[in-house]
């Protein structure tokens, strides 16, 4: 059961998309190996508008999220890859259906 989650919208620099990509590929083994990321998606929106959908069962595993690898990294890379600050959303769940 998930009941919490984060919306993250991130706009790539003019010339950076395929790095953003790239990223938001290698951050997969990342979350693989967080226990309480029940499920993430990273997106492409447009040509230069990613995002990632990650959920959670509650704040705690939300909260271990936010202070893990994908975050620090993503925060690290910002300033270089992005056109700006990544728009963080916190959502809550009110239905899913996980495998």
């Amino acid at each position: 059961m998930v009941t919490v989650a984060l919306l993250v919208r991130l706009e790539a620099k003019p010339g950076k998309e395929a790095d953003v990509e790239r990223f938001l590929q290698g951050g997969l083994p990342l979350a693989q190996q967080e226990p309480a990321t029940t499920a993430w998606f990273a997106l492409r929106l447009g040509p230069s508008t990613f995002g990632i959908f990650d959920a959670f069962p509650d704040e705690a595993g939300r909260q271990a999220h936010l202070a893990g690898q994908i975050a620090a990294a993503l925060m690290a890379q910002a300033s270089e890859l992005l056109a700006q600050p990544p728009s963080i959303e916190r959502v809550d769940v009110l239905a899913a259906k996980l495998p």
